[in-house]
This record gives C-alpha cells, structure tokens and sequence, in this order.
C-alpha cells in the first residue's frame, strides 16, 4: 500500500495494491499488522455502510472525548470528496481541513484520527460509502460543525441548490462557536 501525506499531520490516504487482470481485481482492503506498521497502531472495532444520492452532504460529525473515534473510510460504489476538519485546541492546523476524492475506480481510502470532524459530499449519481471506527457509536458524545461554516469556507463540488442535508445536519453551530472537546495536550489515544 502507498501511504500519501496530507497538509495535516496524521491524516492519510491510502492506496491499495491493486492486482488486475481479465477476471477482474483483487486488494487487500484492510491489514492490521500493515496499517500498524505503516500509518498508526490502532484497534478498529466498528464497520459502518451508507448508501446516498447525488448532492447528499453529510457531516461534519465528531463524538467527543472520551468516546472520540478515528476512522479509516472508503467507497464501494460511486464517487464522494471526503473532508476531515482539524478541531484539536492548540494545533497548529487548528480549523484547516484535508480532503480526498475517493471513488470506486481508485480505490482510495481516507484515515481520520481522532479529534477530527469528518463529512462528505456525494459526487455521482448514487454512492455506497464505508468506514471502520477505533470507538463504537456512543449517541451521547455526538457533536458537529455546520457543513457550510464560512470560517472553513468548503467547496463541496455541488452547486448549493442541489445540497441535500438531514434535518440534523442543517443546524450545526460554527467551529467558533464551539468549545473544542479535543486538546493537543492531552492522548486522544
């Protein structure tokens, strides 16, 4: 697998090995013993699938201390631009974001860690979207950002008319308007 930086520390894309020939393909999809070595020793103990439409945003979701969780996400199906916002108090990218295209063609994956909001916009028609979580859902720690938040300024690549949002996520505060719950001083792990 190719392990390729982003502008923040810590967040990665992945790129499997991909074995083609006139059968089909064939990867490894995930590998404990790989993703420890080569990105962070972590211990996933959720999988999660969503299946959404075009111009679905969904986001910018997090669950707070102690609950927080990392996630290593990826598509099956379709095309989505994945965003992982940096809400850790104290660091030095503090209110930037990554983002990465992944698709079904190049079987890209995204790692979020922890003390990260994560969220993403559908690209085509329809996507299947997956992810694997280091913490299980816990409703009550649950927080968001508000996917529009002009401080953070996201092209989500989908004309504004054409968003389609849960009632949930059409009333998220601003990251000003928060209280961090993630400090760089203290091990989110």
């Amino acid at each position: 697998m190719n392990v390729i930086e982003t502008n923040i520390k810590g967040v990665v894309i992945i790129e499997p090995k991909l074995f083609k020939d006139d059968r089909g393909y064939f990867f490894e999809s995930y590998s404990k013993k790989v993703f420890d070595r080569e990105v962070q020793v972590i211990n996933f103990v959720q999988d999660n699938e969503s299946k959404s439409q075009y111009g679905v945003v969904r986001g910018l979701h997090y669950q707070k201390f102690p609950f927080a969780q990392s996630k290593l996400v990826r598509v099956i199906k379709g095309a989505v631009l994945d965003v992982a916002v940096d809400i850790r108090k104290g660091s030095p990218t503090y209110g930037q974001y990554a983002v990465c295209e992944l698709t079904e063609e190049n079987k890209r994956m995204f790692f979020i860690p922890r003390g990260f909001a994560h969220g993403f916009s559908v690209l085509s028609d329809e996507a299947v979207f997956q992810y694997k979580c280091d913490e299980f859902y816990h409703p009550e720690s649950e927080g968001a950002i508000a996917w529009d938040d002009p401080d953070l300024n996201i092209d989500w690549r989908i004309p504004k008319e054409k968003i389609i949002l849960s009632e949930k996520d059409k009333a998220h505060p601003r990251l000003c308007d928060i209280e961090s719950p993630f400090d760089m001083n203290i091990s989110l792990y």
